[in-house]
């Protein structure tokens, strides 16, 4: 199976063109050294090595930043797979799709240094062409992101025939029309967060002026939103149940809320977690009632119609 990614080269594509022109993508994170005998299968063993590394040259930067760059970094130099398609934005509107097609190199001295080799196809993607799903996640901040999950409407995009579907591959999920419904409240709910409820307490994590909070990456998958009290004295997990069984859902966020407190929590600072659905779910209430970190809100969608 391949993946698909969203890879940015260079702050506001300012390296797009030489990526494009010298058939390869690339990151840089100030890191200069040859990676070619330090790229674990694991990328958390990758961050545990780097971070520290990152955080000594980078002293203003939060734990939460520096995973952020490492992992972003063992992304691109490791993690993308040869075969797998990355879509990467030339600045101008559009988004240039190629094949990766080789290994790990390193170009000391140049711009974005860490390299991966890649076969630019022909096809190019215009941005005003893609559904706002799509937009949202090729749009989101940080240099690298996943966007797998829009596979059918990529290869339509570029001319392929992959069938659209709503089926879901996470065996955890019971309802994949709530998966779909969920994930676009996800980005409303990112896009609207300083009128919810939670708004006036947290603010989605920033880093750099820029909000790198959605889906964060961890060990055992991306959460949906981090938050950071305004106070800065907590981070708050928020997950969206997306269909997903109650028991599930319940575990993810322990396991979210534990990364969080041993990787990314400064001195001092609580954890906390939310679980969003729509419908009131007493298995989780149950769950929750021994576990007071955790809070469950429900949301309501309404819409009219307005004759014109």
């Amino acid at each position: 199976m391949k993946n698909y990614y969203r890879v940015m080269l260079g702050k506001q594509s300012i390296h797009a063109s030489i990526g494009f022109a010298g058939n390869f993508i690339g990151v840089d994170f100030e890191i200069p050294q040859d990676l070619s005998t330090n790229l674990p299968d694991d990328w958390r063993a990758f961050n545990k090595k780097f971070i520290p590394i990152f955080l000594s040259t980078h002293p203003d930067k939060t734990k939460i930043g520096a995973g952020l760059a490492c992992g972003a970094l063992w992304t691109v130099a490791k993690g993308i797979r040869k075969g797998d398609i990355v879509l990467c934005p030339d600045g101008f509107g559009s988004y240039r799709v190629g094949e990766v097609s080789g290994d790990y190199f390193y170009a000391p001295g140049e711009p974005i240094p860490h390299r991966r080799p890649v076969h630019w196809l022909g096809n190019a993607i215009d941005r005003a062409d893609m559904s706002d799903a799509l937009k949202n996640s090729t749009g989101s901040i940080g240099t690298v992101s996943t966007i797998t999950k829009y596979e059918a409407e990529i290869e339509k995009l570029i001319g392929g025939s992959v069938a659209p579907s709503l089926i879901s591959t996470d065996e955890t999920v019971e309802d994949p029309v709530a998966f779909a419904l969920e994930k676009h409240l996800e980005d409303f709910l990112v896009q609207n967060w300083a009128q919810t409820i939670l708004g006036k307490e947290y603010d989605i994590f920033e880093e750099d002026g820029e909000k790198v909070g959605q889906q964060y990456p961890t060990d055992t998958g991306q959460l949906d939103i981090l938050a950071i009290k305004k106070d800065k004295s907590e981070l708050l997990v928020v997950e969206l149940k997306k269909g997903r069984a109650s028991d599930a859902v319940v575990g993810q966020v322990l396991r979210y809320m534990g990364f969080v407190l041993q990787e990314l929590a400064e001195p001092g600072q609580n954890v906390k977690g939310v679980i969003i659905a729509q419908e009131d779910d007493q298995r989780i209430k149950r769950a929750l009632s021994v576990t007071p970190d955790i809070e469950f809100f429900r949301y309501q969608i309404s819409f009219k119609l307005l004759k014109v």
